[in-house]
């Protein structure tokens, strides 16, 4: 087997989503994962999905098992990195719901006990985002979905973190210990 890989979901989040993968994309051997809802993101923020393939794999949630979880019960990844994450996302994860190719994902992370690091868009009361076409907007997470970030922050083998800057700091770290750093 090939040394193990970092895999990385995208969710339907805007929040970062240009940071999250301008970083995303100066890494080596990532194997990129996208919901539904992230395919459509990515393109309002003018991003294509064939420029990110020649960089790196992508797999998209098109089959109702998720086959490409199987890697994780092989050793193909060392990390799992979720970034940004919905509310909706973090809550499934929160309530152990693992009925979509991210979601399903990080409920095989957590049982083949491979970290993961977390970025969820409601990590704050209120929070300046940057929407489609650079506009800056507010918004105001509600009390549910701080809450459910809190949660997941409990769970074992899972990293959340607050911000691009955090997120870098953390993938790096993980890629140090895996590569003997």
């Amino acid at each position: 087997m090939e040394k193990p890989r970092l895999a990385w979901a995208l969710t339907g989040s805007g929040h970062y989503i240009e940071e999250c993968l301008e970083f995303l994309l100066t890494l080596d051997e990532v194997d990129v994962y996208l919901s539904l809802a992230a395919e459509e993101v990515i393109k309002m923020y003018g991003y294509h999905l064939d420029d990110i393939r020649v960089k790196m794999p992508v797999y998209r949630d098109k089959a109702a098992s998720a086959p490409p979880v199987g890697h994780f019960y092989k050793g193909y990844y060392h990390t799992f990195v979720m970034a940004p994450a919905t509310s909706n996302t973090i809550a499934k994860c929160v309530l152990g719901i693992a009925d979509s190719l991210v979601t399903n994902l990080y409920a095989q992370a957590g049982k083949c006990r491979v970290p993961s690091i977390v970025y969820p868009c409601d990590i704050a009361p209120e929070m300046e985002t940057t929407a489609p076409k650079g506009k800056k907007v507010m918004v105001y997470p509600r009390p549910i979905d701080l809450e459910a970030t809190r949660k997941i922050s409990t769970f074992a083998y899972t990293e959340v973190v607050d911000s691009v800057d955090s997120l870098i700091v953390a993938v790096n770290r993980r890629l140090a210990v895996v590569q003997g750093g």
